[in-house]
């Protein structure tokens, strides 16, 4: 009797089982059907829209012109760092990686609507002329640059060397807008630097991530251990790189880790979840290993230190970097045009989520000059956080670590309005240590270097 009686109650459980995953199923499919007829209506909206103004507004429209725009605004909605590209657009975007290309040299975002430069490139028309990261570009050549496509300020600034372009900035000290009169030059894609401070001490300063870095660096990497003095330590300067190609940025760091994880990159879609892991090289560089970091390092640069601090490979010195943690892909559409869009987010091997917080240094130290006993208070650079829409770390992001004060930074009392001095070093020349020498933060890697092989002797 309790057989059958235990019979039929799992006969129920069976029954209820089967009624509970056919109206789960059903109510999955109503999600869609009810998500597609949202869309649906959405995409009536905007027909009857764009009829009405097609028909009754005061001039003739461009329809073609209005879509375009619909779709920018629908795109920038999204994050900074997704875009729609109409064929001139996608045509500098490629050039962003390769070859030489004549403007003034600044490295812009878009915020609340305005262009505003992240970082000028040491060397260039625009660092020459004195035009600062934190300004706000409101004008070029005349034409307002509020609600226009990053890449329209771009084409605008870009142009022939020898050419006139004048640039309007609003600055956060100054009463009244300011122009640069620049006479544009050629930008040439350089990515690698390097220089020995002293006999067994390197300093390479990795100024972007292009389609030929990492084979230069190896090269740099050669000429530096193949001098007189072995190589003792190197310094790796990633201040003020603004990123540039994923795989670059895997290769680099690759080149200093034997194993491990580098970067991890998780999405919505599993497809678009990749895990990069360090191989075992055939030449293995184990000497010490500085990374210099600030507010204007950020996207690859950010996962080549990530990826070295993590793994216990480099000591990280500087100030917290960008903050740029997210993954774009880039799609050609029909006609010429092309869509970047953002896809995934990436994390450190540790599971660290940089976007929005960035990588905070092992130990903190401000720029400036050696002999100068005042800090800057805060770097007024840009970050992440600070763009209109962006993405947050994500539901993945590890709590950031504590950062911990250098015990040989001396504090005191900041002037706000004290500048640190610019490193005196250009992207586009050779460097000398004369350009780095006075340069703080080389001055205290080069000396934990230091204090690192005399430890080791003793």
């Amino acid at each position: 009797m309790l057989k059958r009686k235990s019979g039929k109650i799992k006969l129920v459980l069976a029954i209820a089982t089967a009624m509970f995953i056919i109206t789960m199923g059903t109510g999955i499919f109503r999600d869609q059907a009810v998500s597609a007829k949202e869309t649906y209506k959405g995409l009536k909206l905007f027909t009857d829209v764009l009829e009405l103004v097609e028909k009754n507004y005061v001039d003739p429209v461009d329809s073609q012109a209005i879509i375009h725009k619909a779709i920018q605004g629908m795109i920038t909605s999204l994050d900074p760092h997704s875009m729609f590209m109409p064929p001139e657009a996608f045509t500098e975007l490629k050039m962003d990686t390769q070859g030489e290309f004549g403007g003034i040299g600044i490295v812009i975002t878009m915020k609340k609507a305005f262009i505003t430069v992240i970082s000028p490139i040491e060397g260039t028309p625009a660092y020459r002329a004195g035009i600062k990261a934190g300004d706000i570009i409101i004008k070029v050549d005349g034409v307002s640059t509020e609600d226009m496509a990053l890449w329209e300020a771009v084409k605008k600034m870009r142009g022939p060397k020898g050419t006139e372009v004048i640039i309007t900035v609003a600055r956060k000290e100054e009463p009244k807008p300011i122009d640069f009169k620049l006479l544009r030059d050629i930008i040439p894609i350089e990515s690698v630097k390097a220089v020995s401070l002293k006999p067994g001490y390197g300093y390479i300063w990795l100024t972007n991530f292009r389609g030929n870095t990492t084979d230069d660096l190896l090269k740099a990497i050669y000429k530096l251990e193949t001098e007189k003095s072995p190589l003792k330590g190197l310094v790796l300067d990633l201040r003020d790189n603004p990123g540039g190609l994923l795989d670059q940025s895997i290769k680099v760091s690759d080149i200093f880790l034997e194993k491990g994880n580098i970067v991890s990159i998780k999405g919505r879609l599993k497809q678009h979840d990749r895990v990069f892991s360090a191989t075992a090289n055939s030449v293995k560089r184990d000497y010490p290993l500085v990374v210099l970091i600030n507010g204007g390092s950020a996207s690859a640069s950010e996962i080549v230190a990530g990826a070295l601090q993590d793994n216990g490979r480099a000591l990280i010195l500087g100030t917290t970097s960008f903050g740029k943690g997210s993954v774009q892909t880039v799609e050609t559409l029909r006609d010429g045009y092309g869509l970047k869009y953002t896809i995934a987010r990436y994390f450190t091997p540790n599971g660290r989520s940089i976007q929005a917080q960035g990588i905070v240094p092992d130990i903190i130290i401000k720029p400036g000059r050696v002999d100068d006993t005042d800090q800057i208070e805060e770097e007024r650079l840009l970050k992440e956080k600070d763009l209109k829409n962006h993405l947050e770390a994500g539901p993945l992001a590890k709590p950031l670590k504590d950062p911990k004060k250098s015990a040989i930074e001396p504090q005191t009392n900041a002037t706000p309005e004290k500048k640190a001095l610019q490193r005196a070093k250009s992207r586009h020349v050779p460097i000398t240590v004369e350009d780095i020498k006075d340069d703080r933060q080389v001055a205290r890697a080069l000396e934990l270097l230091i204090g690192n092989a005399i430890l080791n002797k003793r």
